[in-house]
């Protein structure tokens, strides 16, 4: 079968593979059909993902059709469409005994750690399949994976009614936390460089919007909550100074939330933390939340639908990459397709 390698950082190569086979491991066998670009994915190609390794098959936004079951299997059945967890666990160490499986100590990350969804099969336990809505087309539905990331961000700044939110960065992330922060009934601001982003935001339920480039943030934040600060800050930016930035215009006993995984070195000084008493908290992939992102749907209370500006298909690998690097402003997901 064919993949799409990131052989070694901006090397990047369509090869050969093996066709995986069930076991009593990963026992559900699954045709890929869709799987999504995420930031990561750009930094894995660019060797900027401190995580990765090389070579590594990349895509940990999974999506696809079951092809092949094995013995004892329940949860799924050929021919039902699925999104893949990416997430894979030991189960036993400190993080994960306290419930906390997303940053186990021996983790894991398809795509990045392990062979990912970048090929046109993939072998996983059935415990990591979860069924898609009827809603969803294959294309969208990766849409799910980055929607659980923005559940763990929300869950990490414990979101309620009352606080100010700012969601720094109105990209991909930064739309899809929206989505989910409004749904917890807290005021939101949103700040970006550029303008069709903040037009887009507000008209998603954004309570305000700042430019980054024409506006003092500080300054804005204070007029925006009556010179306290924000109570609740998510990073989705994840730039140099964006910690910073973050830890300026937070108040005092508010949460900073950071999901970045540059290793650049950034400036802070402990007196922005110590003085305010400010939880920093790291955010990362999601802790089991793909049931809750799909109980959304259901429910009514969460549209994926036309969240993807692009499709390529896998074999285009390269070009999808390449388009990607352009940061051309119509870009919001980038999406590989399997079906020939």
């Amino acid at each position: 079968m064919k993949a799409v390698q990131i052989v070694k950082p901006n090397e990047l190569k369509i090869i050969d593979m093996e066709k995986p086979v069930i076991d009593s491991g990963n026992n559900v066998l699954i045709k890929m059909t869709a799987s999504g670009i995420c930031g990561s994915d750009v930094g894995i190609y660019h060797g900027t993902n401190a995580a990765a390794t090389y070579p590594r098959v990349i895509g940990h936004e999974i999506v696809g059709r079951v092809e092949e079951v094995g013995a004892g299997v329940t949860k799924v059945k050929p021919g039902d469409r699925v999104i893949v967890d990416q997430v894979v666990s030991c189960g036993n160490c400190y993080a994960c005994r306290h419930g906390r499986g997303n940053v186990c100590g021996n983790l894991q990350v398809r795509g990045v750690h392990i062979d990912g969804g970048y090929r046109e099969f993939i072998a996983v336990p059935e415990s990591a399949c979860y069924i898609l809505p009827d809603s969803l087309s294959d294309v969208d539905a990766v849409m799910i994976e980055p929607t659980t990331i923005a559940i763990q961000s929300c869950s990490r700044a414990q979101l309620v009614k009352e606080d100010i939110l700012l969601i720094l960065g109105c990209g991909a992330l930064g739309s899809t936390i929206l989505k989910i922060a409004r749904l917890s009934g807290a005021k939101i601001i949103v700040a970006d460089v550029v303008d069709a982003k903040l037009e887009e935001a507000l008209a998603n339920g954004a309570d305000f919007a700042v430019n980054l480039a024409k506006e003092d943030i500080n300054k804005k934040i204070r007029e925006l909550t009556e010179g306290y600060g924000v109570t609740v800050s998510i990073d989705a930016a994840c730039t140099k100074d964006s910690l910073g930035t973050l830890l300026e215009v937070t108040g005092n006993a508010g949460r900073v939330v950071t999901m970045g995984f540059s290793i650049a070195p950034t400036e802070v000084t402990q007196f922005k933390i110590t003085s305010k008493e400010l939880d920093v908290r790291g955010s990362r992939l999601q802790n089991k939340k793909f049931g809750e992102a799909i109980q959304l749907i259901l429910d009514g209370k969460l549209d994926l639908n036309g969240a993807v500006s692009h499709t390529f298909n896998f074999k285009d690998a390269q070009k999808a990459f390449d388009f990607t690097d352009t940061k051309d402003p119509s870009i919001r997901k980038i999406v590989l397709t399997f079906e020939e």
